[in-house]
């Protein structure tokens, strides 16, 4: 897709962070935009931004895992622009960090049930209206680098970023003879509230095994504060789009992050390429220790990502 103008964009997760970069990149492209999102505080701060730019914008109070709740601005949107969007972002997402061995049953079906759910939520939801309406598009999903690399200080998100980043292949191909192309986003760092996300967390599903509190969203707060500006990613998002790429990975280098990534996956498979594989974490390790970025993890107090404290069966883990 490369004419934007006209189209119709929804946009979930749309009143902050990625996604309210991508409703001021796709509005100025000429796009009707949706937001949806959980929070009506940053509905009403994002509309506020797009009534002054006179932007033909509309929000949608929305949790995307009600799937009734979703079905119900499916049709909003139908009935404000007289069609589905052609442009679907499924950009919500939530995280949170702890030993993967400290995790519970509610932090896996909280983390999975937004950043998995959700997409496939949207997915289900909008993309039989996309296909019915016979004008082609394009859907996006927000998955993350970490869907490529395993870590065990957030196994919930590792895991629903992976499974993301599956789902938008199989769709890639599904939705070829309809002229709906697909695009996985895999950032790592964006500027966001995301650090907030706890604050959205069902009561049902708060139990968790990790050490959160007021000082750890602070502290995970001052992380995303350095992280690649939304509007700036956006930006990359709708070259990625226009050039139709499945992956779009916002690095200076992808294919080279892409290559070494593979041959950590080849090393796995063989007792020798375990060995290979070990000393080269080892190297990786001794060059991310010198590297000015990490003093800010290292420097942190605050127990971000440690077990909750009176899960007294968890290690204590050592540096980064």
């Amino acid at each position: 897709m490369k004419d934007f103008n006209g189209k119709v964009a929804f946009i979930t997760g749309g009143a902050s962070g990625a996604g309210f970069g991508q409703a001021k990149v796709f509005s100025e492209a000429g796009c009707k935009v949706v937001i949806a999102d959980i929070r009506q505080d940053h509905l009403d701060e994002a509309m506020a931004y797009f009534r002054e730019k006179k932007a033909e914008v509309h929000a949608i109070h929305l949790d995307i895992t009600d799937r009734k709740a979703y079905a119900d601005a499916a049709d909003e949107v139908e009935k404000v622009y007289g069609s589905p969007p052609q442009l679907l972002f499924n950009t919500a997402g939530v995280n949170t960090f702890g030993p993967a061995e400290a995790s519970t049953f509610e932090d896996f079906d909280w983390v999975l049930g937004v950043d998995l759910g959700g997409v496939i939520n949207g997915m289900v939801i909008f993309v039989p209206r996309m296909i019915q309406a016979g004008k082609g598009g394009h859907i996006v999903t927000v998955s993350s680098w970490g869907g490529f690399l395993a870590s065990s200080g957030c196994t919930p998100y590792s895991v629903a970023k992976a499974a993301v980043n599956m789902l938008m292949e199989c769709y890639y191909s599904a939705l070829k003879p309809y002229g709906i192309g697909v695009t996985c986003l895999c950032p790592a760092n964006i500027k966001s509230n995301i650090a907030e996300a706890v604050y959205t967390r069902p009561e049902h599903l708060k139990n968790t095994g990790y050490n959160v509190n007021e000082k750890t969203v602070d502290f995970l707060r001052s992380i995303h504060a350095q992280g690649m500006e939304p509007v700036e990613l956006a930006r990359i998002l709708k070259k990625g789009i226009e050039n139709e790429q499945l992956f779009v990975l916002p690095f200076p280098d992808p294919e080279k992050m892409m290559r070494e990534h593979c041959e950590q996956l080849i090393n796995y498979v063989t007792p020798e390429g375990m060995k290979r594989q070990e000393e080269i974490m080892k190297k990786r390790m001794e060059v991310m220790m010198k590297s000015p970025q990490i003093s800010i993890y290292l420097a942190n107090d605050s127990g971000w990502g440690k077990a909750r404290p009176d899960l007294t069966w968890v290690k204590e883990r050592k540096g980064f």
